[in-house]
């Protein structure tokens, strides 16, 4: 990675991916790992003419978590928001509450500098298109099933969900997504999954599996796991309670610049991949809101919508 390269990639998404205009309100949510980059951010969006606010906050606890009380009420206040942060942001409430007031929201949690520079130069407009036709198929749909060569057998159901494309189109007043883009998202219903998911890529919270790791979903829950990895899925999701093993979400990969790094918010983008997350929906359009958001990555599955064909073994069939 150079100086150019991150210099260019943080400037794409200052001013291409967010639109940060003179007078806007730009606040910057890292923690100190991530305090260096943070200050980049700033200092682009304050180059870009905005009034930009550099916020350093402790760790959290989990994926999910909660800010600070008085940081949630400042994001409430800005024009923009971007987070490169260790655990995500995403899916909390203050994170849903600033786009309902239409904040846009840039969530970059695990986000290093070298991902940036290189994940960000995929071919954004291919990117976008792909995203927004894996959004419109799953949108239509109503059940999902998911199959894959280590004995993947996961359906899940879509009626009445809207699925979300992850495209670094971020210009809108309350737009929101996660950067290094390339997915395209959605919350299947509560309740609804049933089967097994075989996990070969990455878990959030754990890292590469060293194993294919099986999952054994029941009643919309995660039920049983296998492995270590997948052990410590259960104990991490488990110490919310039952909202915890919740199916939070369903993403298929749009992104051809991505790889395998152990690192869910690059491995989630793969193109041709999926991920099933467990744990909080609500800011995605479900309705379970619990402090904590875990992604599993499957690196070649099968994905049908309604019985046709979104993903073959790992090529994704829409778009180009």
């Amino acid at each position: 990675m150079t100086a150019e390269a991150l210099s260019n990639a943080i400037g794409t998404v200052i001013r291409d991916c967010l639109g940060v205009v003179a007078g806007e309100e730009v606040l910057v949510i890292c923690n100190p790992a991530t305090e260096e980059l943070g200050a980049l951010f700033r200092n682009a969006a304050q180059d870009s003419g905005g009034e930009a606010t550099l916020a350093i906050i402790a760790e959290r606890e989990s994926h999910a978590a909660e800010p600070p009380a008085t940081l949630a009420a400042a994001m409430l206040q800005a024009d923009v928001i971007v987070a490169p942060t260790i655990q995500s942001l995403s899916h909390t409430a203050a994170r849903k509450a600033a786009t309902e007031a239409g904040v846009r929201v840039a969530s970059m949690p695990g986000v290093t500098g070298e991902m940036l520079a290189r994940v960000m130069g995929a071919d954004m407009a291919k990117l976008r298109e792909r995203g927004e036709l894996v959004s419109q198929a799953l949108s239509e749909g109503a059940e999902v099933r998911i199959t894959c060569p280590h004995g993947s057998d996961l359906r899940l159901g879509l009626e009445g969900r809207t699925a979300i494309p992850d495209a670094g189109v971020l210009t809108e007043p309350g737009a929101f997504g996660n950067l290094p883009c390339g997915e395209g998202f959605i919350a299947p219903v509560e309740g609804t999954a049933e089967g097994t998911l075989v996990i070969d890529g990455s878990i959030a919270g754990v890292g590469k599996v060293e194993a294919p790791v099986s999952l054994t979903i029941r009643d919309g829950h995660l039920a049983e796991a296998t492995n270590a990895e997948g052990v410590r899925l259960l104990e991490l999701l488990g110490a919310h309670g039952p909202d915890g093993t919740n199916v939070a979400e369903l993403g298929i990969g749009t992104n051809e610049a991505a790889t395998l790094t152990g690192n869910i918010l690059e491995d989630e983008k793969i193109l041709g991949s999926a991920h099933v997350a467990f744990g909080a929906s609500a800011a995605i359009g479900g309705t379970v809101q619990v402090p904590v958001h875990l992604d599993c990555v499957i690196r070649e599955p099968t994905v049908e919508v309604d019985g046709t064909l979104l993903v073959r073994s790992g090529e994704l069939l829409t778009g180009t």
